[in-house]
């Protein structure tokens, strides 16, 4: 569903204005609602996910499935960002959007976005997010067709 909204929003700021409406939002206003929306989310993650996270881990084979969990997501995030830095050449800003990107992690975008002095991390982000929405939504399908 994000993905419908995310390139309506890049076709709308690339033209600029339409008619009478101008596509233009304030560095200001962007960074605010940037920020809001960060916030916002982290807090529902935490209240969802807080509550008996100890319990679980702690309890039968928690710990073997963190473990896991961190394999799974360390290793592809290092040979992606390895690959892109070596074989591409691509700079760190860029290299941090890419890895938020892939693993659709607004946190992330975030935390690049603070300590960047450009559009980098978010530009792309914004370019790897909707290809790896679709993925993930075409993946999940064909593993239900598969397991059937």
């Amino acid at each position: 569903m994000a993905g419908g909204p995310l390139l309506v929003s890049i076709l709308l700021s690339r033209l600029g204005r339409v008619g009478p409406v101008t596509w233009y939002l304030p560095l200001s206003a962007n960074l605010v609602l940037r920020e809001i929306g960060i916030t916002l989310f982290l807090a529902c993650v935490g209240l969802k996910s807080g509550g008996r996270f100890v319990e679980t881990l702690v309890a039968g084979d928690g710990l073997y499935w963190m473990a896991l969990a961190a394999i799974i997501t360390v290793v592809p995030l290092l040979a992606v960002g390895l690959f892109a830095r070596i074989v591409y050449k691509m700079n760190y800003m860029a290299l941090c959007g890419l890895l938020a990107g892939s693993m659709t992690d607004p946190p992330a975008l975030g935390f690049a976005n603070q300590i960047a002095a450009s559009d980098a991390p978010a530009i792309t982000y914004a370019s790897v997010y909707a290809m790896t929405m679709f993925l993930r939504i075409l993946t999940a399908q064909a593993l239900v067709l598969m397991l059937l």
